[in-house]
């Protein structure tokens, strides 16, 4: 399987750098089988559970537990309070406890509180479930991105990122499939087909948690995993301090001042919220819109284009970024589509093919969301404890708009045109836009005036340094074979610094 990963084929989409040594290549395609396989499916499973209540809603759910009025949008309401409340503790938990444990943990509850939501009794219940399904479920994708965006080089963390965001559709697509087979058990064991769903949800994600158990790394200066050898180990961190990711500074209360003085977390707070948000009536606006011109098996088919067209984004803006060594102009590029096709949206009027257009057009948009995650992990390479609480700021805001947006510019009572909702949309992609040149101006200003160099000067003299001891010592073991040879190492970072 290795070996698969290492032909040509790898080489020339860009997998692999040219330059890489066979040693890692090796480690590389073992650290995507580690992580993204795990990753990818626990996001995968909390995407099917969260929205299984939608699918629910519609499938016999409403009636039997009475969820008339503005019931759903509770519901959906208490979810984000809950999930957004937990984000920051949760990353600033995950600097503590070893991610191999505290995420699928995590997971089990939340499979748990699934499966407790398929035998509710009434809204009340439903809403406690609700609750608890938001705070257990919060560090499967925050933590996910935190573990991934510790272990690669810049030039992998596009593509990686790619991956790991392409699960997201793909769970939406799969939940309307599996309520459909759900409905087919209605009535056995006396439960209702919607109740099955849950249950099939839970029997779906408590395996899942058992792979990232026996399979998942926790961050590279902090690993344990039985499937990297202590050579690999250090090469994994020596790859990263040459290109100034620095280890772990450990937790204190010192990292409070240190997010707060730091330009990156406010910064792309704005930057990743106006984005995350601009391609929005791509979801449901254009299902609705669908709804009130097509069939509903049509109305369900047309709706998953956007889905599957934002996976493909996502891969072109992933490898397109890598190569280019930026993820400024990716982000250009979509900004300037998505406000053209807000635009067509805003004004309406237009034929159908162009309104076709204005929603796929903005669901291929939604690929270069996870680029900003990445270069937000750039940005904050020299502060491990600082990026993992940055990137569940940055995520707070994502879960504030996605409870209220929907509540203010799009509510369901202005359908099919959401006129509001779409002069949000140009408005917010015209200052998107806008906000890009400042972090570009803010990272060559630090440069120009050195500030943080001297952290990124230190780790990377002591990549450096071990990349010395790892000639005397031999190709194809990597490992510092003594405390002494260690103690030297430091001396030689301390004096370089």
């Amino acid at each position: 399987m290795i070996d698969y990963f290492m032909n040509p084929f790898a080489e020339w989409i860009g997998w692999f750098p040219k330059h890489y040594s066979r040693e890692e290549r090796v480690l590389v395609t073992k650290l995507d089988f580690l992580i993204l396989v795990f990753a990818c499916a626990s996001t995968w499973a909390n995407n099917l559970d969260v929205n299984a209540i939608y699918n629910a809603y519609v499938s016999g759910m409403a009636d039997d537990l009475q969820l008339y009025g503005n019931r759903l949008s509770y519901l959906n309401a208490v979810y984000w309070a809950a999930t957004t409340v937990f984000q920051i503790p949760s990353n600033a938990l995950l600097t503590i406890l070893p991610a191999e444990y505290f995420i699928p943990a995590c997971e089990i509850a939340w499979g748990l509180f699934t499966l407790g939501t398929g035998f509710v009794k009434n809204y009340n219940q439903l809403m406690v479930m609700r609750f608890f399904v938001g705070v257990t479920s919060t560090p499967c994708w925050i933590g996910n991105v935190h573990i991934i965006n510790s272990w690669y080089r810049k030039q992998e963390l596009g593509k990686r990122n790619a991956v790991f965001y392409a699960t997201y559709p793909l769970g939406s697509m799969f939940t309307g499939y599996l309520q459909n087979a759900c409905l087919t058990l209605d009535g056995k064991g006396g439960l209702a087909g919607w109740r099955w769903m849950f249950i099939m949800c839970t029997i779906i994600t408590i395996p899942i948690s058992l792979i990232g158990v026996f399979f998942y790394p926790n961050v590279p200066d902090n690993c344990k995993s039985r499937w990297l050898t202590p050579a690999e180990k250090e090469l994994a961190q020596k790859r990263l301090l040459a290109e100034g990711f620095q280890p772990s500074k450990g937790m204190n209360w010192g990292i409070l001042k240190r997010v707060l003085t730091s330009w990156p977390t406010w910064v792309f707070l704005i930057i990743a919220n106006l984005y995350w948000q601009t391609p929005y009536p791509s979801t449901t606006p254009y299902l609705l819109w669908l709804g009130d011109n097509y069939s509903v098996t049509l109305t369900n088919n047309l709706s998953t284009i956007s889905y599957a067209i934002s996976i493909i984004s996502a891969f072109f803006f992933a490898f397109y970024s890598d190569w280019r060594g930026n993820r400024w102009d990716s982000l250009v590029m979509a900004g300037v589509v998505v406000l053209v096709c807000n635009i067509i949206l805003l004004v309406w009027n237009v034929p159908t093919g162009a309104k076709f257009f204005a929603f796929i057009a903005l669901g291929f948009c939604n690929g270069p969301i996870n680029l900003v995650i990445a270069w937000i992990a750039e940005c904050l390479a020299y502060d491990l404890e600082v990026r993992s609480i940055s990137l569940a700021v940055v995520n707070v805001g994502y879960c504030v708009f996605a409870a209220v947006i929907p509540l203010t510019a799009f509510q369901t009572q202005d359908q099919p045109r959401f006129f509001a909702g779409y002069i949000w949309s140009v408005a917010i992609s015209v200052v998107e836009l806008a906000m890009i040149p400042v972090p570009l101006y803010l990272e060559a200003r630090d440069r120009r005036l050195g500030i943080h160099q001297a952290e990124t000067d230190v780790i990377i003299a002591s990549a450096a340094g071990l990349d010395e001891i790892t000639k005397e010592v031999g190709a194809g073991d990597i490992s510092l074979s003594s405390s002494n040879e260690k103690k030297e190492l430091d001396v030689k970072v301390h004096d370089l610094s």
